[in-house]
């Protein structure tokens, strides 16, 4: 997601109080939530204008978790900490960012406990190795820095940060409007400056970035978009980033984000994507999604739905 929300309201202030830390388990991979913002109920319907209060309420499935009986989507800004079993410890996406200039004013100038959730799973900011970005929209990126003597700097700064090639490479050949260009500028270039940001080629198959963790490409919502597979010891999670926005996609996957760049594409992949894990054993884990986050998605009629496997509290 990107751009303004067509939205007058005030945004409700962010927590600034650590959540307990919640995970799911992979095999010998431990994958953590860490919760940025609870974003507002305006959202769902300008980002999915299509999932009107009619589609949502045939839903039952949706109730009480991802939606409300009024119809309006739940949804979150998040990031993921993921532990690999040769203990690799990397990051997928950094969510919105705090103090930051922007022109959806539910993302301006924020002030999150953000870090104080990413200790409580157990990560530091300089033990973070791999930052992996499924893309480059405000909402993915905003962590990458944090303001220090009124510098943007890398908030990782021993990680490495991948994002596919296709996809900074579409950024850089577009003309970009002032509130993308602040955000590069603030998330993005910063990194790139201090020699953090590696390109990676994405194959139709994908490609590993490190033990247990693949790369693969499900483009349209951007040109590069990525999702993220941890697999082992014969299990499997797929962490969505924006291909799926919310869980009523599955429901109905013709419903498209107002700010997908190639809404046939991006249906295109949703649809391939869904169809590949219906029935599957694989985990499904939400970017934007609600608490419980993850599940597993089953078949159902014309579309999908998904069984909820909610996290466990754990103890760092």
């Amino acid at each position: 997601m990107t751009t303004r929300i067509a939205s007058t309201a005030s945004p409700s202030p962010a927590s600034t109080t650590p959540l307990s830390p919640h995970a799911w388990t992979v095999g010998g991979i431990t994958v953590h939530r860490v919760e940025e913002i609870a974003l507002p109920p305006e959202t769902g319907r300008w980002l999915l204008p299509d999932a009107t209060e009619e589609v949502v309420g045939r839903q039952e499935w949706l109730h009480p978790d991802f939606a409300g009986r009024d119809g309006v989507l739940r949804a979150h800004s998040q990031s993921f900490a993921v532990e690999t079993e040769d203990g690799t410890r990397l990051l997928v996406d950094t969510g919105i960012g705090n103090g930051k200039t922007r022109a959806n004013p539910a993302w301006h100038g924020l002030d999150t406990a953000y870090l104080d959730n990413l200790a409580a799973a157990g990560f530091s900011p300089d033990d973070v190795d791999l930052v992996l970005l499924t893309h480059l929209h405000t909402d993915h990126v905003g962590w990458n820095t944090r303001l220090v003597e009124g510098s943007w700097v890398p908030t990782f700064r021993n990680a490495r940060h991948l994002t596919s090639r296709v996809e900074r490479a579409f950024w850089a050949g577009r003309e970009l409007d002032e509130a993308r260009r602040q955000m590069f500028a603030d998330s993005v270039v910063p990194v790139e400056e201090a020699g953090l940001l590696d390109l990676v080629d994405v194959p139709e198959d994908g490609v590993e970035v490190a033990a247990g963790v693949r790369l693969l490409p499900t483009p349209g919502h951007t040109p590069g978009h990525v999702a993220v597979e941890l697999s082992s010891r014969g299990r499997t999670a797929l962490i969505t980033g924006d291909c799926v926005h919310h869980p009523v996609q599955f429901a109905h996957p013709g419903i498209g984000s107002c700010v997908d760049i190639d809404p046939a594409r991006s249906e295109a992949t949703r649809r391939g994507l869904l169809a590949s894990l219906a029935g599957a054993d694989t985990l499904v884990i939400g970017t934007h999604f609600a608490p419980p986050t993850a599940g597993r998605v089953i078949a159902d009629g014309a579309g999908y739905r998904m069984t909820p496997v909610p996290a466990t509290r754990t103890r760092t």
